[in-house]
C-alpha cells in the first residue's frame, strides 16, 4: 500500500512561487508513475502534469505549460512541482497521485492519492 503526502502549499502573491513535494512510502516509488491534480472549489478535479517512473517521461496542461516543472528523486522517494509565474487561476488543492503503469492524465486511473495541500494565489 502506497502512502502520499504532498506539502509545501500556501499563499502567494500572483508572479510568485512554490515548490509542491509529495513524499512516498509503502511501495517501491521508482515503479510508479506519479501525477499532479487540482481541485478548486465548485470544479472538477483536472489534470495538471504526470511523469514516469524514471524520469524520463513528463506531460503538462496546457493551461500550465511552460510554468510548472514535475520532477522526481527516486532516491529520496519524492516528487515535486515547481511552479512559477503563478496566477490567481491556479488557486486550488493539489494532489499527487500515483499509478503503476505509464503515465495517464486522468484521474480515475490512479490508485493512490495524498490528502492534498492547498495553494492560494492572490491578486
Amino acid at each position: 500500500q502506497v502512502q502520499l503526502v504532498e506539502s509545501g502549499g500556501g499563499l502567494v502573491q500572483a508572479g510568485g512561487s512554490l515548490r509542491l513535494s509529495c513524499a512516498a512510502s509503502g511501495g517501491t516509488f521508482s515503479s510508479y508513475t506519479m501525477g499532479w491534480f487540482r481541485q478548486a472549489p465548485g470544479k472538477e478535479r483536472e489534470f495538471v502534469a504526470a511523469i514516469s517512473a524514471g524520469g524520463g517521461s513528463t506531460s503538462y496542461a496546457d493551461s500550465v505549460k511552460g510554468r510548472f516543472t514535475i520532477s522526481r528523486d527516486n532516491a529520496k522517494n519524492t516528487g515535486y512541482l515547481e511552479m512559477n509565474s503563478l496566477k490567481p487561476e491556479d488557486t486550488a488543492v493539489y494532489y499527487c497521485a500515483s499509478r503503476r503503469s505509464i503515465p495517464s492524465r486522468h484521474s480515475y486511473q490512479y490508485n493512490y492519492w495524498g490528502q492534498g495541500t492547498q495553494v492560494t494565489v492572490s491578486s
